[in-house]
């Protein structure tokens, strides 16, 4: 995306695979821990839920902007948090969290945590009361009685260093312009920019300074 021309070919329908994202959460970290988290939650299945990309520009429908008004008032509930870079795009959401010196919070050495100590942490706190929240109105919405909105998991990327936090901000705010070469978009079966660009960082074993 930024700087990379990208090569593509569109899947008719009737032969779709969708491959899923890669876990990303790390068994051992702790997400209750101040700094930057790039996240990602998507729709049951991908279903274009929330609006559609027109010329580049997403157009979020009243479902769309449950989403927006749900992300925007987090820190009402999380005090110890800041919201960074968010966009809704059809079927996902990107957006940072920024987790600042959280007061009370109680960290688990990593030998220690098992799944429901990490279901206990911060992040995946925040993330589910957001999903939670906006699968809850859109049912109102609907006339639905907890019908299924989101995947059950969803996915973050620890922003380690200032590089990392500007090159994720571009790929957020330009997401709708590259709707096309989406790994969300389920017409298209390559591999986006941004997980071309953490494999590439990965290789290369960026050594920079801490966010937070």
């Amino acid at each position: 995306m930024i700087g990379q021309t990208i090569s593509h070919s569109i899947v008719k329908p009737e032969k779709l695979i969708i491959k899923k994202r890669k876990p990303l959460r790390l068994k051992e970290y702790d997400y209750s821990l101040p700094g930057s988290y790039f996240v990602t939650v998507c729709t049951k299945d991908r279903v274009d839920l929330f609006g559609d990309i027109e010329n580049g520009i997403i157009e979020e429908n009243e479902h769309g902007r449950i989403v927006r008004t749900c992300w925007e008032k987090l820190p009402n509930h999380y005090p110890m948090i800041m919201l960074d870079e968010f966009v809704v795009m059809p079927n996902h959401v990107h957006g940072i969290i920024i987790i600042d010196n959280p007061v009370g919070v109680i960290h688990e050495s990593p030998l220690q945590m098992n799944k429901l100590a990490r279901r206990q942490m911060l992040l995946p706190k925040i993330v589910g009361r957001f999903k939670q929240n906006i699968a809850k109105q859109i049912n109102i919405m609907r006339g639905t009685y907890r019908e299924t909105v989101w995947q059950r998991n969803y996915y973050e990327h620890i922003i380690r260093n200032e590089k990392s936090l500007y090159r994720i901000r571009e790929y957020i705010r330009t997401n709708p312009e590259q709707w096309t070469w989406d790994k969300e978009n389920t017409l298209y079966q390559d591999t986006d920019e941004f997980d071309r660009w953490l494999n590439e960082k990965g290789k290369q074993k960026i050594k920079s300074r801490k966010i937070l």
